[in-house]
């Protein structure tokens, strides 16, 4: 294979993944990132004795592919594994906590469900094929396949939980294909998971992961493993142009200092609120490019509470919890984080992270500090026995969060492949085309 000249734009996990495998092909890799370091959103502070995450809080390891790349880049050695008792999950419902069930027995004693929702989620193998609708949302597919009370009670609020968003505003085929595809091909997700086919290797058991400095250290990790590939920091990109050639790229530094280079291949991994100010030159097919830049974000703030241990009633004997929408609090769900790893929070205390606004709440999202610790406040006091006020507050906002797989994602795609294939050499990745679990960042080619 003849080596190539790659540039990739942008020094988060799709990008520094990328650089990975294609130095890994003999290619000589070139990074641009804006800012002052690598990771994106992965991002993690130390403050007064607590370890917080600005991004994902923890990588949920499931298939063998994901784990020996991981391996590869020597990741692995630092990972730390969560506690155990973190298998367990709450959801709200009435006011109070309820354990999600871990197995057939827990399901049936649960109250997470009524026995009316319970029988209907149980009929769900019975329940005829839909059209094949790749337009289809999860609210529609859920309520189909498993029961409105399912769609209320545990569709919501895991989507809350992973998107910040509504069943109802996203496409079933760009967030969960995996269901999509149990139905078109089975008929029925319990069915269709029931039998064997050529399926990705699982690792025996699933792991959760974090790293000792939070979850920034993964990044940190595989940019060490880089051991051929340029990364340039405090970089903009500010023109890409198609030449007869190849391709030429046009950065400024944050000092104001101009420069260009030239590359067989461009892969952009940057999220589209920053891909949108490139300068995209000279490009088939340009008339994608709207398309391409079609998403829908809304504003997200993350609430970090350190606490005395002594004054929360509940035991925090879980991951945490997540709120039904039904259930008319303001929150969306709290992350048990000290329960999770070791060390997130200073000897005696707890680190609670909450998450607020989203699309249920963008107002809130956006409201002042002592506002959102208040509100935090008397919702964590109802739910989980909390005490007077933190005596640890910290804010972190993002104005622009996760990159809806809605029915936009499909656009992007599409536009993303057509300019892909009218121009040799240049590519789009990252979250905004992969979705945004961390092994789908890792895995993405």
């Amino acid at each position: 294979m003849k080596s190539k000249r790659i540039c990739i734009i942008g020094a988060g996990l799709s990008g520094l993944s990328l650089a990975w495998k294609k130095e890994n092909l003999g290619h000589e890799v070139q990074i641009i990132e804006a800012a002052s370091r690598v990771g994106g959103v992965l991002q993690s502070k130390c403050l007064e004795g607590y370890l917080l995450d600005y991004g994902a809080n923890s990588l949920s390891l499931r298939f063998q592919d994901t784990y020996d790349t991981l391996f590869q880049m020597g990741v692995m050695d630092h990972a730390i594994d969560a506690d155990s008792i973190t298998n367990k999950r709450f959801i709200v419902r009435n006011g109070k906590l309820v354990a999600l069930p871990l197995n057939l027995p827990s399901f049936f004693l649960s109250s997470f469900l009524s026995p009316l929702g319970k029988l209907r989620l149980l009929l769900e193998p019975f329940i005829s094929k839909g059209n094949q609708n790749a337009k289809e949302s999860v609210a529609s597919f859920i309520s189909r396949r498993l029961g409105k009370e399912a769609l209320d009670y545990a569709a919501n609020p895991f989507i809350s939980g992973i998107y910040a968003s509504k069943p109802e505003t996203l496409n079933l085929a760009n967030s969960f294909p995996s269901l999509y595809q149990l139905e078109q091909q089975s008929g029925s997700i319990f069915l269709g998971m029931l039998k064997k086919g050529n399926k990705r290797k699982r690792i025996p058991k699933t792991r959760l992961i974090s790293f000792p400095k939070g979850m920034c250290q993964l990044t940190e990790l595989i940019a060490s493993s880089l051991k051929k590939t340029s990364i340039k920091t405090e970089e903009s990109v500010i023109a890409v142009e198609k030449t007869l050639s190849n391709w030429r790229i046009s950065t400024v530094s944050i000092t104001g200092e101009k420069s260009v280079f030239e590359c067989d291949e461009v892969i952009s991994t940057l999220p589209i609120q920053k891909s949108i100010n490139i300068d995209w030159k000279n490009l088939n097919a340009a008339e994608n490019l709207s398309d391409l830049h079609q998403v829908t974000h809304y504003p997200l703030s993350l609430a970090y509470f350190g606490v005395d241990r002594e004054k929360i009633k509940h035991p925090l004997d879980g991951f945490g919890f997540l709120v039904p929408e039904k259930e008319n609090l303001s929150i969306l769900g709290t992350l048990f984080s000290s329960t999770l790893f070791p060390q997130r929070a200073p000897n005696g205390k707890v680190l609670l992270t909450t998450f607020v606004g989203g699309e249920r709440r963008p107002d809130l999202a956006l409201a002042t500090e002592d506002v959102i610790s208040e509100v935090v406040r008397e919702d964590l006091s109802k739910l989980i026995g909390l005490q007077g006020k933190p005596e640890f507050f910290h804010l972190k906002r993002w104005m622009q969060s996760i990159p809806l797989p809605d029915d936009k994602m499909n656009f992007r795609k599409q536009a993303a492949d057509a300019l892909s294939q009218g121009n040799e050499g240049l590519f789009f990745s990252g979250s905004a085309f992969t979705g945004v679990s961390l092994p789908n960042c890792i895995d993405s080619d």
